[in-house]
């Protein structure tokens, strides 16, 4: 792939001009002694004496239908300093739907105002972090949502333009006023345009879709937990992954003014999603992962490989179509759910992050694009890197699973299967359940492994399961997971934290006011000691067997087959561990039960998967080779048991 060469010439103007100084006035001893250049930005700045004000950039929208084009709400906390020396700094920007509904972060922040109705608390710290740092930060309302005009479309035109738009007056090119209904321009003389954006979860969707459209002066994005496609957050496959649509989440996090407006707009969150799950034209508008190709600004991408709200599929299909069109990236990957990093490895979060914006915004060369590509959680709070991700020499193999001894309990190899297996779909059991009792044959689930193996074995990337298989009923939905069998302490994602517990001392990032604290509750992880770990996971309407945008009945009786995306990971499963795949029909508490409860019966022979592991399969036939000299416990340890119930809790409320 292309390799994007960055900053290898550019320098902040201050180190600049600096040297250019030293080289012309002083002697070749004296500029020997030069003090070296700053490897980043400094703490220099007045947060308490920061210009802080609101301007409404008009997005060229009208989506509330009310005859004015629509204004979003931006408030902006930067520099006084550098205002008074006429010196242009550059944007950290926080787009979100959450700032007055729900509030942001593990505290569930809002955004608090003065009598003048300036901006007193941006929820987290990136203001008061990097403010005194030279940066400006911005926190955008979303159209519909807080002080902005216009509707809540959930990932379409509106959203996207929303923060689009305050991109495009950052960088000259549109309209901004002092007041919501006022004619007084507001101009943005004070940035240079290069504008970095972040944020978790909807935050972080929309940093995505910006970067989709290719616009001019976005640097960067450091999308946390976010969606790469709509379709996927709601569906897979035609399997749906909830029991409403998005225009629940707009309900959720409209303003009042939208509330009134918008019944148009919530009407075609309805009729564009239809339950069936097939893909529309709404779907279409908001996959960011086709338009990866217009993606400009680098990307850092942070996510937790049990998250079960945002799940890891969003990880892999948006990495994959970064790499292909030679975007920069980063990644790290944690062991948590929906968590944001600052509340998982705080220190080496703030400090990452700093150098990245230091990076990629300031222009300093301080070695971060040098640096292991991706950070891998391995155990709670154990970390390791990898120069690139996936690491080099991962390769896919084909593993087949076959019978065993009894019903429902195979093996799984490099070898051709044969015979069948039938279960029932029983949706009040689910992949933990089916984990459990792996070695038993339960009626609910197929169940393939091998022996222990005598080496450790590394699955990074997607992972794909084809399965054939004949329903007895005209719907069936299927499910398949890759587990490690053997005991570990894990980060425990099924709890209310999941992965993490908060607790009451504060740590302090960035400076404070009496209304703007950066001091933050300080969390540590919270744990589970397993007897098994659900590494990746799948799901699919057979129905949808011969297209992925459009299901059909099935015949009772007809053999079918279908190919299931697995979501990303990157995971050990150690010496002494066996590797199982498992297939069954609803996956409990993380997709929702056909009309009808099929039998269903796999045929070995035609059913396999598609798995990525570091070495391929010649690192597989290795650590299947042979006698471990370690074997696992084949009891369930206490912990985690069941997913958390996943049904959409907005930020806010947890």
């Amino acid at each position: 792939m292309p390799k994007r060469t960055r900053f290898t010439t550019w320098r902040p103007l201050a180190t600049a001009a600096s040297a250019a100084l030293l080289a012309t006035l002083l002697t070749p001893a004296a500029a020997q002694a030069a003090p070296a250049a700053p490897r980043g930005s400094e703490p220099v700045f007045s947060f308490g004496n920061a210009i802080r004000e609101a301007v409404w950039v008009d997005t060229g929208l009208d989506g509330d239908r009310d005859g004015k084009t629509d204004r979003v709400a931006v408030d902006i906390v930067r520099p006084r300093e550098t205002a008074r020396q006429g010196r242009k700094v550059p944007v950290v920007m926080d787009a979100s739907p959450y700032y007055s509904c729900c509030g942001r972060g593990n505290e569930s922040q809002k955004k608090t105002y003065d009598a003048q109705g300036r901006v007193a608390r941006m929820p987290l710290y990136y203001d008061n972090y990097f403010v005194p740092r030279g940066y400006a930060f911005v926190g955008v309302d979303l159209a519909g949502t807080n002080r902005s005009d216009g509707c809540v479309d959930v990932g379409g035109r509106s959203d996207i333009q929303s923060a689009k738009a305050v991109v495009d007056w950052l960088n000259g090119r549109a309209k901004a006023y002092t007041s919501r209904t006022g004619s007084t321009r507001a101009r943005a003389g004070w940035t240079n345009g290069r504008t970095g954006m972040i944020g978790k979860s909807w935050d972080g969707t929309i940093a995505n879709g910006v970067a989709a459209t290719g616009v001019k002066g976005l640097k960067t994005i450091v999308p946390i937990s976010a969606i790469s496609s709509w379709y996927d957050y709601y569906f897979q496959q035609g399997a749906p992954l909830y029991d409403s649509g998005p225009e629940w989440l707009s309900d959720y996090v409209d303003s009042p003014d939208a509330r009134a407006k918008c019944a148009a707009v919530q009407q075609k969150l309805v009729d564009g999603a239809p339950r069936t799950g097939d893909r529309t034209p709404l779907w279409a508008e908001r996959d960011y992962v086709k338009a990866a190709r217009k993606v400009k600004a680098s990307v850092f991408l942070v996510h937790g490989m049990q998250d079960l709200n945002v799940r890891m599929k969003h990880v892999g299909q948006w990495w994959d179509a970064l790499a292909k069109n030679g975007v920069e990236r980063k990644i790290w990957l944690s062991q948590t759910g929906h968590v944001d990093p600052f509340d998982f490895r705080r220190g080496a979060w703030v400090d990452t992050l700093h150098r990245w914006f230091d990076h990629e915004l300031m222009g300093y060369d301080n070695g971060i694009d040098r640096e292991p590509m991706a950070d891998i959680e391995r155990a709670p709070d154990r970390w390791e890197t990898s120069r690139t991700w996936p690491p080099a020499g991962t390769r896919a193999a084909t593993l087949r699973p076959d019978r065993g001894p009894q019903a429902g309990v195979g093996t799984l190899g490099l070898h051709r299967g044969h015979g069948t297996e039938t279960f029932t779909d029983d949706p009040q059991r689910g992949e933990t359940d089916w984990a459990a009792r792996l070695d038993e044959p339960t009626p609910e689930k197929a169940g393939f492994s091998t022996g222990p193996l005598t080496r450790a074995l590394r699955l990074a990337g997607s992972s794909r399961v084809t399965v054939t298989a004949t329903p007895s009923t005209p719907t069936a939905h299927l499910s398949a997971v890759l587990v490690d069998v053997g005991p570990a302490t894990i980060r425990d994602y099924a709890a209310a934290g999941e992965g993490i517990t908060t607790l009451t001392d504060r740590t302090c990032w960035g400076a404070s006011t009496a209304g703007d604290s950066s001091c933050f509750k300080e969390t540590k992880a919270k744990t589970a000691d397993v007897g098994f770990t659900v590494v990746s996971r799948g799901w699919a309407d057979l129905g949808n067997h011969a297209s992925d945008d459009k299901g059909s009945p099935l015949t009772p009786g007809k053999r079918y087959t279908i190919t299931i995306d697995l979501a990303a990971t990157d995971h050990v499963v150690p010496k002494g561990h066996r590797l199982a795949l498992i297939v069954g029909g609803t996956d409990q508490g993380l997709i929702d039960p056909p009309s009808d409860q099929p039998e269903l019966t796999l045929d070995l022979a035609r059913t396999s998967a598609r798995v990525p592991f570091t070495g391929g399969a010649a690192a597989f036939a290795r650590a299947t080779t042979g006698t471990a000299t370690a074997t696992p416990d084949a009891t369930p340890l206490d912990g985690v048991r069941e997913p958390r119930t996943t049904h959409r809790v907005p930020e806010g409320t947890r």
